[in-house]
């Protein structure tokens, strides 16, 4: 036990469970940055509604002594990674450090804990290891989320779920619901195997399980050998995890699949998603059910007041006012970055999130000798912004990223902005008119930005994909870009769904929004009210009590 005092709040006895929620990142604030994207903002506002209602949870992360990265530009303006050291005095020492087994050594974990107050979120604790008690290599482990190095990855991945296990025991705090929050911390499940005698009943009554990725590619697969060797089954023997895994003589581990072995119950993150992930893993024997709990973000830390007091109130010119203000605010960082004066009555596109691939951030310059005509159009004039961090090794996102840059280099009314956070995101989302969303369908599994724009008068412009089809009438909350036969060739798809972007841009949103100020507010005005309360967390929140930890 410890001296460490842990009594954050009285939970509402409506939410009296006792959860645990395991995540690799989270976006709570600006100031905290431990995050790289949507996953890391969902986890955020999942923390801080779970405060809202007053909810038993208890949010377990990571401290990574750089963050994600911060992401700057070279000479030319392209991409630049840098690490930082980060400091944060907010974070409270507990005096707690515990041992735990990476790759048969011992490392020492310190942990540190977030007040409910700070930041108006859950009780939540972040665990290092980047401390004297440990050796150079393992201070590195909580160095970097998503460090390149597999090793380092497992290693990540073994702090997180055992020392997340293991922290809750020597804080003597009684656990209902572990809930691992994507597959990272899968090695939890395997420490309650060991603690509760090796029985797979009893981690099933104590484990759910959220999956986020549609993407093949981001369901982590590891060497069940290399696994092995690192210490990530806490103990478990090989041939006894083989048989509780099911993956007989497989030379290799899905967390996601072992996740749903090991879990009572699973959530994907939207209806779509549901559908997706039950067509993915659904064909495997032993998997838990999988239902669907939409993703959603806190409007309390998203909506701008003023905003949401002027529509509450039908109050148009208030509306518009503060609407123009939000977006000079948005300018005046565009300015800065790129040198670009931007105007606050034109119409203002943003594409901007985790820049993946499949996110297809460039769809829009697809047809370029099209998109210039607009873009250089003075009768009804556009401007587009660009943000988002590519993963520094993802050289296919870098170079999207930088092309972006390269393209529009000679358009006054175009930019791409650095230092895709919190801050800049917020920006974003109350400063642009139009949101544009362009995953390849069906591969964004929620993609949770639009909601937060849609909280402060932004139309979502959006191939129906994740969270998108519960919400969009087209033309009356937001509208659709058709997306193409999912069997065509990508290239097919692209020009398909390229095409028609640009045709609902040039022939229903631009007209609507010069033209027809009235109905466009209309539009604005439906999107706001739609979005709440359905995509509100708080309605998320009590889903997870209700469906996933009752």
């Amino acid at each position: 036990m410890t001296n460490f005092a842990f009594k954050p709040y009285t939970p509402s006895p409506k939410f009296k469970t006792a959860a645990a929620y395991f995540s690799m990142e989270f976006a709570i604030d600006q100031a905290l940055k431990i995050y790289s994207g949507g996953l890391g903002f969902l986890a955020g506002s999942h923390m801080r509604s779970a405060f809202e209602l007053k909810q038993n949870l208890v949010g377990i992360g990571i401290l990574w002594t750089y963050g994600y990265y911060d992401q700057d530009r070279n000479e030319d303006q392209t991409l630049r990674v840098n690490h930082r050291r980060k400091h944060y005095s907010f974070l409270q020492e507990t005096g707690i450090t515990f041992p735990i087994t990476i790759h048969g050594a011992e490392v020492h974990v310190r942990a540190l804990y977030l007040a409910p107050e700070v930041f108006g979120t859950a009780p939540m604790f972040f665990l290092t290891t980047d401390i004297p008690e440990n050796d150079y290599v393992s201070r590195t482990i909580s160095h970097n989320l998503y460090d390149p190095n597999e090793a380092a990855r497992v290693a990540q991945s073994i702090l997180l779920g055992v020392g997340g296990g293991r922290l809750l025991d020597v804080l003597g705090r009684q656990t209902d619901v572990y809930h691992l929050n994507e597959g990272h911390g899968l090695p939890l499940a395997f420490y309650l195997y060991q603690k509760h005698g090796q029985q797979l009943a009893e981690v099933q009554k104590r484990l759910v399980f959220t999956t986020h990725t549609p993407e093949l590619a981001g369901n982590e697969e590891r060497p069940f050998n290399l696994l092995n060797d690192m210490s990530f089954f806490a103990g478990v023997p090989a041939d006894e995890v083989r048989r509780v895994a099911q993956i007989g003589d497989s030379p290799v581990l899905n967390y996601t699949l072992t996740a749903l072995r090991m879990a009572r119950k699973a959530n994907a993150v939207s209806k779509v998603h549901g559908v997706v992930s039950n067509e993915m893993w659904g064909h495997n024997a032993g998997i838990c059910p999988i239902i669907a709990i939409t993703n959603s973000q806190n409007g309390t830390y998203w909506r701008d007041q003023p905003l949401a007091a002027a529509r509450k109130a039908n109050d148009d010119e208030a509306l518009l006012a503060r609407k123009r203000e939000l977006k000079q605010q948005l300018f005046a960082i565009v300015a800065d970055q790129t040198g670009n004066v931007f105007k606050p009555e034109v119409l203002t596109i943003v594409w901007a999130r985790r820049f993946a691939a499949y996110k297809r951030a460039d769809l829009v310059l697809l047809h370029f000798e099209r998109f210039l005509k607009l873009a250089q159009d003075t009768k009804r004039p556009i401007q587009m912004i660009w943000a988002g961090k590519p993963y520094p090794l993802d050289y296919g996102a870098v170079n999207i990223f930088n092309s972006l840059i390269e393209r529009t280099k000679n358009l006054p009314n175009c930019a791409v902005l650095t230092g895709y956070e919190l801050g800049l995101s917020a920006a974003l989302k109350k400063g642009s008119d139009v949101w544009l969303n362009t995953p390849i369908f069906p591969r964004e599994a929620s993609g949770t930005s639009g909601m937060t724009a849609a909280m402060n008068g932004c139309l979502n412009l959006s191939i129906a994909d994740g969270w998108i089809p519960e919400f969009i009438r087209p033309g009356e909350n937001g509208f659709l870009i058709a997306h193409a036969d999912e069997t065509l060739p990508s290239a097919v798809k692209n020009d398909f769904e390229a095409t028609d972007l640009l045709d609902v841009l040039e022939k229903q949103i631009l007209p609507l929004y010069y033209d027809q100020p009235k109905n466009y507010l209309k539009v604005v005005k439906a999107g706001m009210k739609d979005v709440e309360p359905a995509f509100d967390s708080g309605r998320m929140a009590k889903e997870y009590y209700e469906q996933l930890y009752k």
